[in-house]
């Protein structure tokens, strides 16, 4: 597990490259073991969770295949098995994307109860067996695994009806249904960026998709996918982490390598609390030089504001001038991080499922811990806003989701530094 050592109080200044897509390549790369054949894959993020995933195909008999820094080849025609790894399925959330992927091809799947990020509270599946179960699979739990099978060995297409608005859900059915015989309808679907680009990765290798980015997906099952290229897009919360960091410690960042619209709804909470936003075909520039003010915001399945942006507004809040209200509205007990900015000097109150944010004039550096993948993103921003060092624990969280983010913030003038646990800092270290 690594630390990160902060020296706050420096603007940022200069220009970031947003890497490919972490929420759609945890799905497009379990999506690879639906194809009879070989696939390129580009764009992909260096990230821990990528690693994990790729171990895991490769333990099901998958040939994976590094061709540079982020571009593979996956050969899963040679698969000679549908159980998976449990130590390594229970270290990220997206391994329940096998289930789909493993169920849609072999008629069967074992895969061990997902983990990743601990909100404080259970992350329900129930959605995605309800998907499975319509299919035709029987779906059960058993030993920490999640075992599916379809006795036909073939899923047959459905009519299936989402009780709730669910990314995971909404992805995984779709792998599923890609092979099955027949017709499938999925209603009440999740809209975000990332399913449409799975679909379109899918639809690439073979697969009859449509309708993905709005409510109601179509899926034609076909016999065989038979491999081909696909580039995935650029990540929207890695480039809304770096608007919003932007915008609270002050510099003028160009943010390159996005695609603007799947940004509009944080281009717009960052307009509305003060900063300076240009938009390009490419790219975004942000720009803060005066304290940020106070807003309302509430998180909403795409378009509106997404979840993974909450703890990154939540510090630009943090010392705005007033008095903010931050609601989540996708998911339960996820403000457990604020407990780690009130140690740093903010003023936070949480009544259920809304933080009430009094902006104080400036946050202090003490050491802190990642609690989450975004609460860990939040924890940097917030150190590079403090005055003094920050010591932030449990990096590996922040690790999952953004590639070589010490790098890119040095890129930029902050004063960062990752460290080993072996590592002993000084809380005298020169800020340099």
């Amino acid at each position: 597990m690594n630390k990160y050592i902060i020296h706050g109080g420096r603007p940022l200044m200069g220009e970031v490259t947003i890497s490919g897509a972490k929420n759609a390549a945890v799905a497009i790369i379990p999506a690879a073991l639906l194809v009879d054949g070989v696939c390129r894959i580009e764009n992909i993020p260096q990230i821990s969770d990528v690693t994990l995933l790729f171990s895991i195909l490769e333990e099901l008999g998958a040939n994976v295949r590094v061709l540079n820094r982020h571009t593979v080849e996956i050969d899963s025609r040679h698969i000679h098995t549908t159980r998976t790894s449990y130590e390594l399925s229970r270290k990220l959330r997206a391994s329940y994307y096998l289930i789909g992927a493993l169920l849609g091809r072999f008629g069967r799947a074992e895969v061990a109860m997902p983990g990743g990020c601990n909100f404080g509270g259970v992350r329900p599946i129930d959605q995605h067996v309800k998907g499975f179960s319509a299919l035709g699979a029987g779906v059960t739990t058993e030993g920490g695994y999640i075992n599916a099978i379809v006795e036909s060995g073939r899923l047959t297409g459905a009519n299936i009806y989402l009780d709730v608005v669910s990314v995971g859900a909404t992805m995984n059915i779709m792998m599923a249904a890609a092979l099955a015989q027949g017709d499938t309808v999925i209603e009440n679907c999740a809209k975000e960026p990332h399913i449409v680009d799975l679909a379109n990765f899918l639809n690439s290798m073979g697969a009859d998709i449509r309708g993905a980015g709005t409510d109601t997906i179509k899926i034609r099952g076909v016999e065989r996918l038979s491999g081909g290229s696909y580039a995935i897009i650029p990540d929207q919360i890695e480039a809304g982490t770096y608007m919003a960091a932007a915008a609270a410690v002050g510099g003028d960042v160009l943010i390159e390598n996005v695609i603007p619209k799947h940004l509009d709804c944080i281009t717009a909470m960052l307009r509305e609390i003060g900063a300076d936003i240009t938009e390009y075909d490419d790219a975004i520039r942000v720009e803060s030089a005066y304290r940020l003010h106070r807003a309302n915001v509430k998180t909403m399945p795409y378009p509106g504001f997404p979840t993974d942006m909450q703890p990154q507004i939540t510090v630009c809040l943090a010392t705005a001038v007033g008095t903010s209200l931050v609601t989540e509205g996708v998911y339960d007990n996820r403000f457990r991080y604020t407990a780690e900015l009130g140690r740093m000097g903010a003023n936070i109150q949480v009544e259920g499922k809304t933080a009430i944010i009094d902006g104080v004039q400036t946050l202090h550096g003490c050491e802190v811990r990642a609690c989450d993948l975004r609460a860990g993103a939040a924890m940097v921003i917030a150190a590079m806003c403090a005055e003094g060092m920050t010591l932030i624990e449990d990096a590996h969280f922040i690790e999952r989701g953004y590639e070589d983010i010490v790098g890119k913030l040095t890129a930029l003038g902050a004063h960062i530094r990752r460290i080993e646990t072996y590592e002993t800092p000084s809380v005298s270290e020169d800020a340099g």
